[in-house]
Parts: structure tokens; sequence; C-alpha cells
């Protein structure tokens, strides 16, 4: 199974000031359809060099998402905008990874800035 991007952490990722575009989100598999333990964040106290890499990671994200967006937008071909898709997926995965983070990982931390304000607060002054 191919490691997607969550919608969650897209919504992160527009708290943090990114551009998350509608059709890179839909690419993604809604966090309505994960059970809701999955849903859930745990609780978790992340460090500042965590938030740091997590901030670093978002970054580049939206670097991704508005790089390929407008193709995603102007590209009518289902069969084009898939391989669109995948090649902006794999440069958002490449992004969390050059963090030195694992998706999962990524996902979960962006789970946890939309359950906990004072989180994505530090990770807000972070990306300041």
């Amino acid at each position: 199974m191919k490691p997607w991007i969550t919608a969650t952490c897209s919504a992160a990722l527009f708290a943090l000031g990114g551009a998350i575009a509608p059709a890179m989100a839909q690419r993604a598999p809604s966090a309505q359809q994960s059970p809701p333990a999955a849903r859930q964040a745990p609780s978790v106290n992340y460090s500042d060099g965590q938030l740091e890499k997590f901030v670093g990671a978002s970054r580049k994200i939206a670097l991704v998402v508005q790089e390929y967006n407008p193709r995603l937008e102007s590209t009518q071909d289902e069969g084009a905008r898939k391989k669109i898709a995948q090649e902006a997926n794999k440069k958002m995965v490449d992004a969390v990874h050059d963090e030195g983070m694992t998706v999962d990982e990524f996902n979960s931390m962006g789970r946890a800035l939309q359950a906990d304000p004072a989180l994505m607060k530090r990770a807000q002054n972070m990306a300041k």
C-alpha cells in the first residue's frame, strides 16, 4: 500500500499557512473513512525538534501543492491527473522523509496538532 498524506495533515498544513488545494486533498483518503480509533491522535508531548521537523516538512509539502495543483486543475484526462497526483504524492512523501520522519509520524503529528490548540500554537510560532 502506498503511503498517502492524509486529509488530516492537509488541514494542519493549512493552519500553518500552507495553501492546500482541494484536488490534492481529494487524492488522499479522508479521515472520515478511517475507523474512530485511527482518527484520534495519541496524547504525545512533542519536542521542539519534532515540531521543527513537522513544520519543515509542511513547508516543503506546501511548495509541492503549489507546484502541482495548477497542473491537476488544468488537466482533464483522468489518467494524466492520476499520474500527476502520484508524482506529487511521491514528492510529498520524499519531503517528509527528508525531514527525518515517516509518513505515519507526520500524519500522527498533524492529527495531534488539530486536537491540541496549544500544540498548534507552538507549531505556528515555529512557522513564523
